[in-house]
């Protein structure tokens, strides 16, 4: 099972939950959970074990998030268009992708997992500076990611029908 399928699964994304997922507020919510998160995760030098209680609360709402929302009423935001293209990128193995799509989602996913080795290193090192550009730099590869999910999608929903019916 491929790393995509795993997700899938862990986050139950049925059809539904992945149209709710579409909702702008589930995209933008996760995103603005960031944060929270990158202080939850220092809160371990002041708090120590306790930390595991935001941590924790955290995870719970980002694992919740994608079916917490309705089904979106328009469907033509750009976190909206960055869902569904998340969509068709998981689902490229049963309908290829554009190669140029398929190399840009690996390297802005390189530069975001490049960002979270350097927050890690900074958090494990109580190196704030470090574990804050680190995070940033993993936003950046995450919001560049999902605008490149924006051009898959808009690329593959007159080819395929199943895609363009997401948007209706």
């Amino acid at each position: 099972m491929d790393y995509g399928t795993w997700i899938e699964r862990v986050f139950r994304m049925s059809d539904d939950v992945w149209m709710r997922h579409a909702n702008p507020l589930s995209g933008w919510s996760r995103l603005a959970t960031a944060p929270f998160l990158f202080l939850a995760l220092w809160s371990w030098h002041w708090i120590g074990f306790w930390a595991f209680i935001p941590v924790g609360l955290i995870c719970v709402w980002l694992w919740l998030n994608p079916g917490a929302f309705r089904v979106p009423v328009r469907r033509d935001a750009w976190m909206t268009r960055g869902v569904f293209g998340e969509r068709v990128w998981l689902n490229r193995k049963a309908v290829p992708i554009p190669a140029h799509h398929a190399r840009m989602a690996h390297v802005t996913s390189t530069v975001a997992f490049a960002g979270l080795a350097v927050a890690v290193i900074g958090l494990v090192g109580r190196d704030f500076p470090a574990a804050a550009l680190g995070w940033a730099i993993m936003m950046l590869g995450k919001l560049w990611f999902i605008d490149r999910m924006v051009w898959l999608y808009e690329d593959m929903k007159g080819d395929v029908a199943e895609y363009g019916s997401w948007s209706e």
